[in-house]
């Protein structure tokens, strides 16, 4: 499986975004890209769901059950989002649908929910599933004061598992980063030892002014 697995430093850092980016890129690029999502709430605040973005993005024709098994109305998280409707989220089901989703597609860019620890079960993780997939991770992350802790703990439990972090993208970039958005970029890079990009806010109405973020993944 050829890809990038999409997680954060938690939730509202601009994984979708960041995840659309590169869906976008690869397929701009003339590569057939497949989304995945392995859940999706908050459904009743309204917007255009991260699912349907994705989609968009990568130029998909999935279906929704094929790009988000799981799909919730309140904004919490998977598992209690399943313990709400009375389901429980199953690893085989999101790895198989996964795996499906990458079958037939040149990338699959997958988009984790909230940070690397958050459930899709209490006793299954989205770093679990991560790992279960074999994809390297790109965390999105915001650029201001915090985000140095954050970002590297994010790192640091996504390493202790044996993944591999190919980037780190902060966002949204601002267009004149100040002293902290820059110090901050270069802790994060010296201390993680990796490679930090940056990513400028975006109109996600328009793709086609989107700049391009390719993150190759191997797998």
């Amino acid at each position: 499986m050829r890809g990038v697995f999409v997680t954060g430093t938690g939730t509202e850092v601009g994984k979708t975004v960041v995840a659309a980016v590169i869906a976008r890129s690869h397929a701009a690029a003339g590569e057939r890209v497949a989304v995945f999502k392995p859940a999706v709430s908050g459904l009743d605040e309204g917007g255009e769901p991260d699912h349907t973005l994705l989609r968009r993005s990568a130029g998909s024709s999935q279906s929704d059950d094929e790009i988000a098994p799981y799909r919730y109305g309140p904004p919490v998280s998977p598992h209690l989002g399943a313990e709400l409707a009375g389901e429980t989220i199953e690893r085989e089901r999101l790895l198989d649908a996964a795996r499906e989703a990458a079958h037939d597609a040149d990338f699959l860019v997958c988009e984790g929910v909230g940070g690397v620890l958050v459930p899709l079960t209490l006793g299954y993780l989205v770093r679990d599933l991560a790992r279960d997939l074999a994809l390297p991770i790109v965390i999105a992350a915001a650029p201001g004061l915090g985000t140095i802790n954050h970002t590297l703990m994010a790192v640091e439990c996504a390493r202790a598992v044996g993944l591999e972090v190919t980037a780190v993208v902060l966002t949204p970039w601002p267009n004149e980063p100040g002293v902290v958005e820059t110090s901050n970029r270069e802790a994060i890079e010296r201390i993680g030892q990796m490679r930090i990009a940056v990513l400028p806010l975006i109109d996600l109405a328009d793709p086609g002014s989107w700049p391009a973020l390719s993150l190759s993944g191997g797998g």
